[in-house]
């Protein structure tokens, strides 16, 4: 079975405990992506799938695993989702509840490629699950963070691919001066 990671933001630079078979390459399914989770264990404001955002371009690899349950396994520890959050490790075949995201269901079928997996975690917001904050309020968000807090947000925010451009984003750039580092463009190949 070859199994895929589609991905979009720190997985591309630090997969860590997701062992990849392959480089990631671009191409992936264009999702609705946005920067719209306030991450639970790092000072980023993490880009998610985001029902109504416009597609993105996304990234995938080949994942060193022996079969599905072991992929998802790999990327619930990097990500460190709880036992109890099987949704938030979307997967086709599905499994745990997590939606189809049909982009990918018809991505993989386009490419012959037998599974995939990625981070299926929601957008969260001031201590809520499911809410998608504002531009207004993800800027002040980011601009009220100080010292190192804020390095690592601004980093994860500028280290993510430049084609991966959503409206937030750009609303970020032009509020805060976060654009695109120039080796943002360049992931992590093997």
């Amino acid at each position: 079975m070859n199994i895929v990671c589609i991905a979009w933001g720190s997985l591309l630079w630090k997969p860590g405990p997701l062992k990849l078979a392959s480089g990631w390459h671009p191409g992936g399914a264009l999702l609705p992506l946005e920067f719209a989770r306030d991450s639970d264990d790092s000072d980023e404001l993490a880009l998610v799938l985001c029902p109504g955002a416009p597609p993105a371009p996304t990234y995938w690899a080949y994942v060193d695993a022996p079969d599905l349950a072991a992929a998802r396994a790999m990327l619930a520890a990097r990500e460190k989702i709880a036992p109890g959050h099987p949704e938030f490790i979307g997967s086709i075949p599905a499994v745990g509840g997590a939606p189809v995201q049909h982009e990918i269901a018809a991505w993989l079928s386009a490419r012959r490629i037998d599974a995939a997996i990625w981070t299926a975690l929601p957008p969260k917001f001031a201590g809520s699950g499911g809410r998608k904050p504002s531009a207004t309020e993800v800027v002040a968000f980011l601009a009220s963070l100080e010292g190192e807090t804020r390095q690592a947000a601004e980093f994860y925010l500028r280290r993510t691919p430049p084609h991966i451009d959503t409206p937030y984003r750009r609303v970020i750039a032009r509020s805060l001066g976060w654009h695109p580092l120039r080796e943002a463009g360049v992931t992590r190949m093997r």
